[in-house]
């Protein structure tokens, strides 16, 4: 790899930065001492940042003058989750942890923030960092949109670090990258009784597990099989005794696809089924559908950018992407601007992919992958802010 030498200079921040906001990770809109450490962090730089923006976030802006305005953005929020990853610098606070890599996006857009502060090479243009809150389900993207943090902004780019891709690889594809990412709510009501005398119930644990796997033959034989879609029954709440017949489930889940017309069309076909099962059995279903975060949809040129830019770092490794039926709320910026979300390998040290996933207790990453990321971001700045004649 072709690391920059001005990352290679300031690799010990970085790390220590990731480590410091993996110690104290906070929930979304909670990101109180994170989003005051990075203003203090920014201030050090020689930026004024803007804080408090779509509640708790951060920007800061540097002007070389006239140019295209180039964004670049970090979420900061973690997971309501307990840490046992054993690390040295694992989560103080009880019940968070930062377990998809947020961490490591903030050290990283600061490393690359640092080193932008000093540029003397001649650029022309402005570059704004954004750091954004509540990226795990609650949408701070919008609220720094509303919040004013693209305007004037040309274009927008963001990384993920990704432990499902060896550290020394960037993934990044033109199109959908990202699935929606909807959730939906089920309570199904029927008449409880005594597990020997079934005959005057409506079982609702029977009703549940009908509609479980009748909403799989959607997937199996309502989307094309070459088109990626997923349901996905999380969770399931029922019963109070092994002898008693429930009178009340309630499921809630979510829904996955790259298309608008298969969002649509899986929420259609639930319908359809809740109503005969509902039928079926004499049960009372009520079904609430929330359409979550949209696919993230790659642009065509800032993903040239980008592959044009990784090149310069990891070479032939550029541009293998590893698709995902995650959601993102970074497509909320690609439905304003043109941009590029893109993914930055960091699968442990001689550990096996999938060992460490994203969102599990145990999470970590290879730290290396930390030098990747802001490389990538300073090679794409030069070339587009670098090269205005």
């Amino acid at each position: 790899m072709n690391i920059r030498s001005e990352i290679i200079d300031i690799e010990s921040n970085i790390i220590s930065w990731r480590r410091d906001f993996h110690r104290y990770p906070e929930l979304g809109f909670e990101e109180h001492r994170t989003s005051k450490v990075i203003g203090e962090l920014l201030k050090s730089f020689g930026l004024s940042p803007k804080m408090n923006v779509g509640k708790t976030g951060v920007t800061a802006d540097i002007d070389f003058g006239d140019g295209p305005t180039i964004a670049l953005r970090a979420d900061m929020d973690a997971l309501p989750m307990q840490e046992t990853s054993g690390l040295e610098f694992a989560s103080k606070n009880d019940g968070v942890m930062h377990a998809c890599g947020h961490d490591g996006h903030m050290a990283m857009l600061l490393g690359a923030a640092q080193v932008l502060s000093q540029s003397q090479n001649g650029l022309k243009g402005k570059i704004r960092f954004i750091f954004q809150p509540a990226e795990e389900g609650a949408g701070g993207a919008r609220y720094m949109i509303n919040d004013g943090c693209l305007d004037s902004v040309d274009e927008i780019y963001g990384i993920h670090i990704w432990n499902y891709q060896p550290v020394g690889e960037v993934g990044v594809k033109e199109g959908p990258v990202l699935a929606a990412a909807d959730m939906f709510d089920i309570t199904i009501k029927g008449i409880g009784g005594h597990g020997a005398a079934p005959q005057g119930t409506v079982d609702t644990i029977i009703v549940a597990s009908h509609l479980i796997q009748a909403f799989q033959t959607i997937i199996s034989r309502n989307t094309n099989p070459l088109e990626s879609a997923v349901i996905t029954v999380g969770e399931i709440k029922g019963g109070h005794n092994f002898n008693i017949i429930s009178d009340e489930v309630k499921l809630s889940g979510t829904v996955r696809a790259y298309k608008e017309e298969y969002r649509q069309l899986i929420k259609s076909r639930m319908v359809d089924i809740i109503t005969g099962v509902e039928n079926m059995f004499g049960a009372e279903i009520s079904f609430h559908y929330e359409d979550g975060y949209p696919p993230t949809i790659n642009h065509e040129l800032p993903v040239k950018n980008v592959l044009k830019a990784a090149e310069k770092v990891v070479g032939e490794k550029a541009g293998m992407p590893y698709l995902s039926m995650g959601g993102e709320d970074f497509a909320y910026y690609l439905q304003q601007i043109p941009g590029c979300f893109f993914f930055v390998g960091s699968a442990p040290n001689e550990k096996k992919l999938f060992e460490t996933p994203h969102h599990c207790s145990h999470f970590t990453m290879d730290e290396r992958a930390l030098l990747v990321g802001p490389s990538v971001y300073l090679n794409l700045i030069e070339d587009l802010l670098g090269n205005l004649n």
